[in-house]
């Protein structure tokens, strides 16, 4: 049976599951919601953020490792009243602090499991347990078609919850989830240039193939360019975690930008003297972007400024036909994002570069 819902980045998801969050607190809205999606497409991550944005303790359920009596809890004989009670299990929130119940794995889970699911989903109860008003339910899940272990939604149990698919989208990974992540910038330097190569999961599957590229597994070798410093042994792992083809064209371009791309360099460097350190290909001035946008901070703000401003006048130096300007751009949009979420808006109200680039945005009618 198909999910005949509305199929969204990660980013809009979040979007839309804070919209419901409000609504709930508001008392205007209280639902249950579904993410569909395949394999590491970022269902998980998705609700992990949600929780610190608004402040909820997340409680993860992971449905395939549980069975009926672990959501009831534990019964015990009360001999004055003469009735069986049951103890209240600790995987569901008690408290009226904000929460998220979080059942993953839903369509993976035992049909058993599901009439007690049903409770949770609509009256937000198991037995006699209810969860507080404060607690919002999200659960996820694969579809048959990916893959995955799967067993298809009854209407009993889909009819109790709002549904959305959850898909990989390059521009949103890039701009919402990568910077925040700290994704390496070898990596996100290849996904921009690879966009195709973020997801891989449905072309893999007809080639008859085990792995697959997926925002999980390029998170992993983010993890695996940080950590491993031989390269052999590292593209092994690579190979092991996106599949030797993919693996094999992200290691030329990583080799690449560890040659040209010098971060701490550029930022310790006098103004006068970074005008040698820019990288010179597309590939190495894309990893520049990420990387600085990553490595900003509070302190170091101001040079980064100066960095992405000076980059925006590279087109007449030697670097013809490369997008400076439009990098720059996408540079400045990201450092804007990551400075407004932390509070850091000062340096850009204090900066002469940036208020030359806004005025010159303006004038072109691009602000």
């Amino acid at each position: 049976m198909s999910v005949n819902a509305t199929t969204v980045s990660a980013g809009e998801a979040l979007r839309v599951l804070e919209a419901g969050w409000a609504a709930q607190v508001s008392g205007g809205l209280t639902a249950s919601w579904m993410l569909h999606g395949r394999p590491g497409v970022g269902k998980t991550e998705l609700v992990q953020t949600l929780a610190r944005r608004i402040g909820a303790e997340l409680f993860d359920l992971r449905l395939t490792t549980i069975e009926p009596q672990d959501l009831r809890g534990l019964p015990y004989f009360d001999h004055e009243a003469a009735k069986t009670i049951w103890y209240r299990p600790e995987d569901l929130p008690d408290t009226d602090a904000p929460a998220i119940l979080f059942l993953d794995e839903l369509t993976a889970a035992a049909p058993a499991l599901q009439p007690t699911v049903y409770g949770l989903l609509q009256e937000r109860r198991v037995g006699r347990h209810r969860l507080p008003d404060s607690v919002m339910i999200v659960a996820a899940g694969n579809r048959i078609e990916d893959g995955a272990i799967a067993y298809d939604m009854g209407t009993a149990l889909s009819d109790r919850l709002i549904h959305m698919i959850v898909q990989a989208n390059p521009e949103d990974w890039l701009k919402n989830y990568a910077v925040e992540a700290g994704i390496h910038a070898s990596v996100a330097a290849f996904i921009r240039t690879r966009p195709d190569l973020l997801e891989t999961t449905e072309d893999a599957l007809r080639r008859g193939q085990m792995i697959a590229c997926t925002p999980r597994s390029w998170t992993r070798v983010s993890r695996i360019m940080e950590t491993v410093p031989d390269r052999a042994l590292r593209q092994v792992m690579v190979a092991g975690t996106v599949g030797a083809a993919a693996a094999a064209e992200f290691a030329l371009l990583a080799d690449e930008i560890a040659a040209t791309v010098q971060i701490d360099a550029m930022m310790d460097a006098p103004r006068k003297d970074r005008a040698a350190l820019y990288p010179r290909t597309l590939h190495g001035l894309t990893a520049l972007v990420y990387g600085l946008v990553g490595a900003a901070h509070r302190e170091n703000l101001s040079t980064a400024i100066e960095i992405l401003a000076d980059l925006r006048g590279l087109g007449g130096q030697g670097y013809g036909g490369l997008p400076v300007s439009e990098l720059a751009a996408f540079g400045f949009e990201m450092l804007i994002g990551r400075a407004l979420e932390r509070g850091w808006e000062e340096a850009f109200a204090d900066s002469p570069d940036y208020a030359a680039y806004a005025a010159e945005r303006q004038a072109a009618g691009l602000l």
